[in-house]
Formats: C-alpha cells, sequence, structure tokens
C-alpha cells in the first residue's frame, strides 16, 4: 500500500498529471499501470492525483513501461525525489489542518495570487497582532493561547514569501468592510494593519483594491477565494475557497473561468489604486 501524506506538495501534483499524461500517451489505462506495479488501479490514480507521496521504485517502474527515455527518466526521478521533500510550513503540522497544508504549498508556488477578502485583511497582510486579535475571535481561540501562538507564527512565517527576490505577483480586493471593522478594542491594532496595507500597496508586486461600499453588490459578495497561477505549464490555474471546517479547491476549467471572470468585474469596479491609498488613510484616521 502507497504511504498517505498529510498533503500533496506543489512538484508531486504537478509530476502526477505529468504521469498521467505520459500514461496516456503510451496507450494505457490504470488497470495496465497498476498490473506493472502489482497494485490495485486506484493506487495509480492516487498518485496520479498527488494523493499519495511517489514512491521512487514505482515511478521508475510506470516510466520504463509508457517508453520514457533514460535521460528523461532520470530527471522525472530527481524531481520526484524533490517534490516529495517535506514543505517548509510541515513543521506547524500540530495546528496546520490538512485542508489548508496545500493552499500554502500552492501560494509558494505560485506566480500569481489574485484573492477576494469579505471580511478580513488577507493573511499575507496581516499585521502581528491583527492576526492575533482574528485568530482569537475564531474558532482557533478556543483552544487556548498557545494555539493561536503557533497559528500566528505559521502566518507570519508565510509573509516572508513577498520578501523573496522574486516574489510572485499578489492582487487582492478586500470589501470596505474589511478597513471600517476593528477587530479589536486596541484602536492601535487597526492604525497599524492600515499602515501596513499602505506599505504594501506601494510595493510593484502586491496590488491592493477596495470594494466600496458605494458601488452595491458584486458577483463575488458569497465567500473569500483565491485563485493562483503558476509558471509550470503542467499545473493549470487553480481556485481556493474555504468554509468554517474545511476548503474546497477548483480546478476544472469551467469553475475557473466562472471565478477568473468575476475576478476581472470586480477589479474594473473596485477602487483604483490612488483611490485605495486615499480610503486606507481615511479609515485610519478613524481609529
Amino acid at each position: 500500500m502507497s504511504e498517505r501524506r498529510p498533503a500533496p506538495t506543489v512538484g508531486q501534483v504537478v509530476l502526477g498529471r505529468r504521469l498521467q499524461e505520459l500514461r496516456e500517451a503510451a496507450g494505457q489505462g490504470r488497470e495496465e499501470a497498476a498490473r506493472v506495479l502489482r497494485v490495485a488501479p486506484a493506487t495509480v490514480r492516487r498518485m496520479e492525483m498527488a494523493e499519495v507521496a511517489l514512491k521512487i521504485p514505482y515511478v521508475q517502474m510506470l516510466l520504463t513501461a509508457y517508453g520514457v527515455g533514460a535521460e528523461e527518466a532520470a530527471g522525472f526521478v530527481k524531481l520526484a525525489e524533490e517534490a516529495n521533500r517535506p514543505g517548509w510550513w510541515q513543521r506547524y503540522h500540530d495546528v496546520l489542518p490538512e485542508w489548508f497544508s496545500l493552499y500554502v504549498s500552492l501560494e509558494g508556488a505560485a506566480r500569481l495570487i489574485r484573492s477576494y477578502e469579505p471580511h478580513f485583511v488577507p493573511g499575507l497582510l496581516q499585521t502581528e497582532d491583527y492576526a492575533r486579535a482574528v485568530l482569537q475571535a475564531g474558532t482557533v481561540g478556543q483552544r487556548g493561547p498557545e494555539t493561536v501562538e503557533r497559528h500566528v507564527a505559521l502566518r507570519m512565517a508565510r509573509q516572508r514569501l513577498l520578501e523573496r527576490a522574486d516574489p510572485p505577483h499578489l492582487w487582492v480586493i478586500v470589501d470596505e468592510t474589511v478597513l471600517r471593522r476593528p477587530v479589536s478594542v486596541r484602536g492601535e491594532v487597526m492604525r497599524e494593519q492600515l499602515d501596513k496595507l499602505l506599505e504594501y500597496a506601494e510595493r510593484d508586486r502586491v496590488t491592493v483594491q477596495v470594494a466600496e461600499f458605494a458601488d452595491g453588490p458584486h458577483p463575488g459578495t458569497y465567500a473569500p477565494f483565491s485563485l493562483f497561477r503558476f509558471a509550470e505549464p503542467e499545473l493549470p490555474d487553480l481556485v481556493y475557497t474555504e468554509y468554517l471546517s474545511g476548503a474546497l479547491y477548483l480546478d476544472s476549467r469551467t469553475e475557473v473561468s466562472l471565478h477568473l471572470e468575476v475576478l476581472d468585474h470586480m477589479t474594473a469596479r473596485a477602487a483604483s489604486a490612488e483611490r485605495t491609498r486615499k480610503l486606507l488613510r481615511e479609515c485610519r484616521e478613524r481609529f
């Protein structure tokens, strides 16, 4: 039996898809591939869907069966070994839900992250005190202060992504509610958070826009979501949306196209960069 991992890395997702493409190009079904490995067809499906780690002996046997040349196979195996290495976020396995582990992996591999957030400042742009206040108010806060601090540490560690030499382009649309709803009775928490948003709004690879009350309802009103775009051609755009106790990852062309259309519509209607900075400064004065 293949050993399950808490969540796949992006490398495993990409290579799993590539294994499927190689199998199909060789004209083989999962049943034929399973006979090569002497396993159930479900094991092949789990490898291709990145639901399990890529066992190197299995990968080598499949590549041979699919007629992959020695040089290409050696490169594939090397990539599989790298993909199987645990991500840095697995140090937080004690507090990181399985359904969110993949999100952190996608976040780190994306070239473009576009998000809509109707309730809170997106995690990648939160200050430590703001993050702590949000986590204390939610279900995480019911588990005690130590758990809250572990979550805060994870959120701050994720933000190193934006300090890389070549960070992804982060493009967020936040509802005006995010700027006006205080998360703490301490006014400095919101002031410092709005200062941080102003700072990030000046960066080349960060775009912040506000969906203003005055514009009325818009098609993204229902829930927060993020769209990831990657440099790897094997990995299509993915959409992530979460609910109270879990999340959904959407990769069908229809679902992704719908979310992309909504983001484009909201981007055109939301406040411009200049208008957004003005709103941020006005809201800061209120706190």
